[in-house]
């Protein structure tokens, strides 16, 4: 067997890792019947944190790193992220957007950490804008019959949740190059802390009186999808990736990522019967092309 080549094991872990992150899109929006963005943000990462805050111990890292990190990538990414399912974004579109936190993170790498953009994330950065651009027509000029459940706010709002991914990768990143050795895993269960309080915060000063404390009156279904963020998403799925990262380089794993827009899409539109216009797919074609171009260029170079 080649070295680094990927096992049958592999594979299925990054199949597992893209259908579990597809699909979270719509799970998302089955909690938030029930569930106000504040309150599903507290529930998520409670499930996520206490199960495994009693048996791991936290990573040899500074308090304040993962501080930064549980907020950016908990209450940043996941807090704007549910307002924006909930005020007018589709489960389909949210699971394509989100993905521009690869250009959010090279723009913030470039400011923040001086690394430079190779060419194929610079020809990416520009098919990206082009993309965001057939997103934002959708708005201006929709055009007769293509109505859809997006809103400029909901928009505005994802993009949002996508640079508060990349955030969250820059602490990342700083942590990784400081050299200390650390459990990924717990390095995401006791970042996830500091997600908890700040959320429930939020959810006491913005939610109305009458749905605070209403979580007993929330469907079966709503706490299975609470279970399913917070054990299956976050736990597993990180767990997964984080693995896969472990055995192999980076650019063999991340082109599995390509798959979790597709399967958000198709979960979108198959099970909550979501409608795209002709602007988003032109959107969505050219962010697809974009990340294609990022995540592949570096397996053409010359040797």
């Amino acid at each position: 067997m080649r070295p680094n080549a990927l096992t049958g094991r592999d594979l299925t872990s990054a199949l597992a890792v893209v259908v579990v992150w597809g699909v979270n899109f719509v799970v998302m929006k089955f909690a938030l019947r029930d569930f106000t963005p504040f309150q599903l943000g507290t529930a998520r990462y409670v499930f996520a944190v206490l199960p495994l805050a009693l048996f791991i111990r936290p990573p040899n890292i500074s308090w304040k790193w993962l501080a930064f990190y549980g907020l950016f990538q908990g209450v940043g990414q996941f807090g704007i992220l549910f307002v924006a399912l909930k005020v007018g974004m589709t489960a389909a579109l949210a699971s394509v957007l989100l993905q521009t936190q690869v250009f959010f993170t090279a723009l913030f790498g470039f400011v923040l950490l001086r690394e430079r953009a190779s060419r194929p994330l610079q020809a990416g950065m520009v098919l990206a804008a082009l993309g965001l651009s057939c997103f934002a027509l959708n708005y201006i000029n929709p055009g007769s019959g293509s109505a859809s459940a997006t809103t400029l706010a909901g928009f505005v709002l994802t993009l949002g949740a996508a640079s508060m991914w990349a955030m969250s990768n820059i602490v990342a990143r700083h942590v990784q190059q400081s050299g200390v050795a650390y459990s990924p895993l717990a390095f995401v269960v006791w970042s996830g802390i500091f997600a908890i309080l700040p959320f429930a915060a939020l959810s006491y000063v913005f939610d109305p009186e009458a749905l605070r404390w209403q979580w007993t009156g929330a469907r079966a279904s709503s706490w299975l999808a609470v279970a399913y963020l917070g054990w299956v998403a976050t736990l597993l799925g990180y767990s997964l990736w984080t693995g896969l990262l472990k055995r192999h380089p980076a650019n063999r794993v991340a082109p599995f990522s390509l798959g979790v827009p597709v399967v958000g899409l198709a979960a979108g539109m198959l099970v909550l019967g979501e409608a795209i216009t002709p602007w988003q797919w032109a959107g969505i074609a050219l962010l697809v092309a974009a990340l294609g171009c990022v995540m592949l260029g570096g397996l053409f170079k010359p040797r």
